[in-house]
């Protein structure tokens, strides 16, 4: 791979790693990793308040990371791609998994850090 290739790479992943930089996005793409979910079902598991949970994604979705499905009046978000899933999978395994802590308290742990 050449230099000018690579530092694109690299401008992209940067980008990528800066979006995904905020618990509350984090914490919606560790839910929709396990399984594809609405607003009200997200702003519900971690206590955030349906309009945040709905600009969080929009946010995501505008970026690629999440994708929808419509049923009815219900959008369903899940993620979007495989390197967004074996990402999201990585960080799952490695501070997610096993934990007692309710959803919630995970949010106020990431954002206390």
């Amino acid at each position: 791979m050449n230099y000018e290739a690579l530092e694109d790479k690299a401008e992209s992943a940067a980008e990528f790693l800066k979006l995904m930089a905020s618990a509350p996005r984090l914490l919606l793409m560790c839910l929709v990793l396990e399984e594809e979910r609405c607003v009200s079902e997200l702003a519900e598991k971690t206590g955030l308040r349906m309009p945040t949970v709905s600009q969080q994604l929009a946010l995501l979705r505008a970026q690629g990371l999440v994708s929808t499905r419509r049923e009815g009046t219900t959008i369903y978000y899940r993620l979007a791609s495989e390197p967004v899933k074996d990402i999201m999978a990585m960080l799952y395994k490695h501070f997610c998994a096993g934990s007692e802590l309710p959803v919630a308290k995970h949010l106020e742990t990431l954002e206390a850090e």
